[in-house]
């Protein structure tokens, strides 16, 4: 990885502070990120790493002794780390990301959340949802949970089978989504222990192999009342303040962390590949210079709106709510232009780019990942066809 160059998305003193800080994490993951690819194990010594230099601290709010980052400043981290390692970033993403989201929507019941934001920040717990399940699919669909919920005295035994559950080998704590026993509600409980709680490992992908996203087997797990989060209707609001779910944001940021990694391992192959056909560089060759012009006009025009956003998520808190159809065409052509990219570096690079001692091939697998992350593709641009629409009324 290359750091030459001024990022113009650097603001101020403090974001070139934190853009340093993830650099540095993000060149030891860079070294353990092919291994881990291979093996598609989950790399535990990467997250010890954000655990000793304070990650899961980052967007906890001041109050508990948080560092209350903002949205875009959290995300020049989240796109740095992807930089070293796709899935890592991913993984850890999802806990900043709900740690931002829950401070700003004000979803739990206290005293619960401000225990376990100082538990976050005295000893580096972190958290994910599992919500997705084989008979569901994703819960961005509307389905209802299988995972159930029974009433039990002081609170309720959880029941069901997880998939897609990332950060599941590492995780005590955790939040899960059940169906209410012969209730048309649904809940969110918090999980803090692994008592009743079974791993099963089946995540065996082609891309974001070291995620950990296995499945989550839940028999009779116990959760006190004062660990439920929420119980409501579906398609009802769980809290008074909606942030717009602009936390999802990490999700483009990382896709973005890999394409400029294949970008900046295509250059310097570029710039230092002479075949012996040529008397200088490949770089020199007006074909290849279109290409990494194409890469950095696709990853400036990505950048641009997704930061833009992110600013405007920070300025703006008011109008949160509204933003929904911008995060979503932000994940959108994120993820479309990431790939490109990647694509324009295996380009450059040649059949050598297939070859498994390179990055490549394994930034090409993990870029197209996004695609199957939220919010999906074809409900965004619902979404944005819907807003057209409702400019004509």
């Amino acid at each position: 990885m290359t750091n030459k160059r001024i990022d113009l998305f650097i603001r101020n003193e403090k974001e070139a502070q934190l853009a340093a800080w993830a650099d540095r994490l993000a060149v030891q993951f860079a070294k353990r990120a092919a291994k881990h690819d291979e093996e598609g194990s989950f790399p535990f010594e990467n997250f010890q790493e954000l655990k000793d230099a304070g990650y899961a601290k980052l967007t906890v709010a001041k109050k508990y002794g948080g560092e209350e980052l903002g949205l875009y400043e959290w995300l020049l981290v989240q796109e740095r780390i992807a930089r070293g390692d796709g899935s890592t970033a991913l993984s850890a993403g999802w806990h900043g990301g709900m740690m931002l989201h829950f401070r700003e929507s004000d979803g739990w019941p206290e005293p619960t959340f401000s225990e376990f934001c100082r538990d976050v920040v005295a000893h580096g717990n972190m958290i994910n949802k599992f919500a997705s399940e084989r008979g569901t699919g994703s819960p961005t669909r509307g389905g209802r949970p299988q995972t159930t919920a029974v009433r039990a005295e002081g609170g309720w035994l959880l029941s069901g089978r997880k998939t897609y559950s990332t950060l599941s080998p590492m995780l005590t704590d955790f939040i899960v989504s059940a169906g209410i026993e012969n209730q048309p509600e649904i809940g969110d409980f918090l999980v803090r222990s692994r008592e009743g709680v079974t791993i099963e490992e089946t995540w065996n992908t082609m891309g974001m192999r070291a995620t950990g996203s296995h499945d989550v087997i839940l028999d009779q797990v116990f959760v006190p009342d004062r660990q439920v989060l929420s119980i409501h209707l579906p398609g009802t609001s769980k809290s008074e303040r909606d942030d717009g779910d602009g936390w999802l944001l990490h999700i483009p940021a990382c896709y973005l962390g890999i394409a400029y990694a294949a970008r900046d391992f295509a250059l310097e192959f570029a710039a230092h590949y002479t075949p012996n056909s040529l008397n200088e560089p490949i770089a020199t060759l007006p074909h290849i210079r279109q290409w990494i012009g194409q890469m950095e006009s696709e990853l400036r025009l990505a950048r641009t709106l997704m930061y833009d956003v992110a600013d405007r998520w920070d300025r703006e808190p008011e109008q949160r709510k509204h933003m929904r159809p911008d995060f979503g065409m932000v994940k959108y052509n994120a993820v479309h232009l990431a790939n490109e990219v990647v694509d324009k570096a295996m380009k450059i690079v040649g059949g050598a780019a297939l070859s498994k001692n390179l990055p490549l091939e394994r930034l090409y697998r993990d870029v197209r990942a996004g695609l199957h992350n939220p919010p999906m593709e074809d409900a965004v641009l619902q979404t944005l066809a819907r807003t057209a629409l409702d400019e004509l009324s």
